[in-house]
């Protein structure tokens, strides 16, 4: 089985956001980070090189077994890619209200947040950490 291959680092979350060299992406990275901190009640860890994760849980899969953040987010040069934020089979309730966003397979992409409500987005990271922590967290 292999090992997931994103593991945390010691590299200072305010660091890789002030390096992002989009303004926009870098100023919603920054105010993403406060958003999830309030959400969880959690310090940001970065996630190799490019996520900034809040929590912690273990996995297994058919193929794959490790631990990943809960929930998190990294600023990608065309978009605002969320974890963790759609696995609740309630999230799409609330999505319907998010505004502009696009999924994939297990992610939610946004490309600023001011596409988006941040209410509800709120919303998405509370029950997503929650989700991930109670339902799908494997000790």
């Amino acid at each position: 089985m292999d090992e997931n291959k994103t593991q945390p680092t010691a590299v200072p979350v305010r660091e890789f956001l002030a390096a992002v060299e989009h303004p926009v992406r870098r100023a919603d990275g920054f105010a993403l980070l406060e958003l999830m901190r309030d959400a969880t009640g959690l310090e940001p860890v970065m996630w190799g090189p490019s996520i900034v994760g809040f929590g912690r849980y273990h996995y297994r899969g058919a193929s794959r077994e490790g631990d990943t953040a809960a929930v998190g987010f990294s600023p990608r040069k065309a978009n605002l890619a969320l974890y963790g934020l759609i696995y609740d089979p309630d999230a799409a309730k609330l999505l319907a209200g998010l505004g502009k966003y696009k999924t994939g397979v297990g992610c939610l992409y946004i490309n600023k947040l001011s596409d988006v409500d941040l209410g509800v987005l709120d919303e998405l990271v509370r029950r997503g950490y929650e989700y991930v922590m109670n339902e799908l967290h494997r000790p």
